[in-house]
């Protein structure tokens, strides 16, 4: 795992922004077109707001999927993850092919739907986020790093739940989904390339047990070290339990 230390949260996502556009022309010039993972969450709105910005992506080359999403949440809802995307992503550059996660329907079908259409070709860029439980995607822990299904119907615990609610998606933990369908660990790790968008001191504590603790399912995002490439960008606050040498030299640049 890289990890890559900004000053502050604007600059860490315009870097990692910066990164992610060169990952995406990389494999449209290698292979004619772009398979990508997408996150949602509060950590990701300036770095799509950055990528979406890029004016050097042929956007209509680019196959996005969904990473997770609320099981019997509306698409009206201003939680749904499925609007989040087509409101800060989809929409904005024109992607025409994508891969909602439809939480309305039976979940085990759009699971096993949507998952068939995945495991189709490597996905070559996976966006992800660390969430303040450690989680990857919506695996909490202890997350389940054997299965290789694509996408598991998964019950999301208490710390996610509240992290939703802090977040001001929902206004109290009961309005909350109990469910959710999310990409597998496994899946995520087959991709090319992970980019991971991580800021706010409320994740410093997840941050320190994924990268500075040992590979466990109780810290989810710890298993993105087994991968080959994995980008971690984190700004001063989250980075700020992790020892100088894993942090490395702070950033003042998103042209570092």
């Amino acid at each position: 795992m890289n990890v890559k230390t900004y000053i502050d949260r604007l600059t860490m996502s315009r870097a990692a922004a910066r990164h992610a556009a060169r990952a995406l022309r990389d494999a449209i010039h290698a292979r004619g077109a772009a398979r990508i993972v997408a996150a949602t969450g509060a950590s990701q709105f300036d770095f799509l707001d950055a990528l979406t910005a890029a004016t050097d992506i042929d956007w209509t080359r680019v196959e996005m999927f969904h990473l997770d999403e609320y099981v019997g949440l509306p698409l009206d809802h201003p939680a749904s993850f499925r609007k989040y995307l087509l409101d800060r992503l989809v929409n904005k550059v024109g992607i025409a092919r994508f891969h909602l996660l439809d939480g309305e329907r039976d979940p085990s079908r759009v699971a096993d739907q949507v998952g068939r259409e995945l495991a189709a070709a490597p996905i070559d860029v996976a966006f992800v986020g660390i969430g303040e439980n450690g989680h990857l995607a919506f695996n909490d822990p202890p997350a389940d790093f054997e299965t290789d299904r694509p996408y598991l119907i998964v019950n999301l615990d208490e710390a996610c739940r509240r992290q939703q609610v802090g977040e001001g998606w929902f206004s109290s933990i009961a309005e909350v989904p109990s469910q959710a369908i999310s990409m597998s660990v496994r899946q995520i790790l087959r991709a090319r390339a992970i980019i991971c968008v991580a800021p706010d001191a409320r994740k410093a504590r997840a941050i320190h047990a994924s990268v500075e603790g040992g590979v466990s399912a109780m810290a989810p995002a710890s298993i993105l070290r087994t991968h080959a490439n994995t980008m971690l960008f984190l700004d001063c606050d989250s980075a700020a339990l992790l020892s100088p040498a894993t942090r490395g030299e702070i950033l003042e640049s998103d042209m570092s």
